[in-house]
């Protein structure tokens, strides 16, 4: 299983969100550089960066701090927010990144993904965030009333790969995710299932190993100190 260390990005700063709720954005780091570097000295190989303006804005803003991450470290950057465009994709792969993330899109757009799929093949995942097991868009701020497991589906027929799968409700809280959730998804497709919020400590870690998932994202977890980085990262690769 791959360790996906977490960095949101709001205002071009390191912040961490409660929940979803962007009235909650607190800064967890000075510089973004600095704390990728930190988890590249740890053992890991990937970043999962999140661009919290361009989710609300619909549109990248924070695009040259993520190309910053993928040109001075030797991270692969994983990166969503603000993804409408097969342009933005585009600019992404040109400037180092590794993996495109689709979220609103791929509840309201699926032809982008479609679209993406064709042109980039596995280097495209999908998002989906749900509350109460229906997915939501726009920064979480709207609820789609399309049950988890349905959207999951469909973007695996359109050729989706990987999929990251966000419980709103644990996002940020250090409460454990919901492997009841991540459970049926993994079982309802065949695509890599990214889990994201709510990871603790090593323990849920060790669930989510022996889930067989395909990764799991920690970021308030990391911050806390709850999890040690370079721990999980071995623990994962064993």
């Amino acid at each position: 299983m791959i360790i996906f260390p977490a960095i949101d990005i709001m205002g071009g700063k390191p912040v961490r969100l409660y929940k979803g709720d962007f009235s909650t954005a607190h800064r967890v780091a000075d510089d973004v550089v600095e704390t990728a570097k930190s988890f590249e000295s740890c053992g890991a190989e990937w970043v999962h960066m999140v661009d919290l303006d361009g989710s609300l804005k619909k549109k990248p803003v924070n695009s040259d701090v993520f190309i910053k991450v993928a040109s001075q470290t030797s991270l692969k950057v994983e990166i969503g927010g603000g993804i409408r465009k097969i342009s933005d994709i585009n600019y992404y792969f040109e400037h180092g990144v590794s993996r495109v993330i689709l979220g609103s899109a791929a509840l309201k757009n699926p032809k982008l993904v479609e679209q993406a799929v064709k042109e980039f093949g596995a280097s495209i995942a999908v998002g989906i965030d749900a509350e109460n097991g229906f997915a939501a868009a726009e920064g979480w701020t709207e609820n789609s009333g399309i049950y988890f497991t349905d959207i999951a589906k469909k973007m695996e027929s359109i050729g989706v790969e990987t999929i990251i799968y966000t419980d709103i409700s644990k996002d940020g809280t250090l409460s454990g995710p919901n492997l009841k959730q991540l459970m049926q998804i993994n079982n309802a497709v065949s695509c890599n299932i990214i889990a994201s919020g709510g990871v603790t400590d090593i323990n849920d870690i060790l669930k989510l190993k022996n889930a067989n998932l395909y990764g799991a994202i920690c970021g308030k977890s990391i911050y806390s100190g709850s999890i040690n980085l370079r721990e999980a990262v071995e623990i994962c690769k064993e």
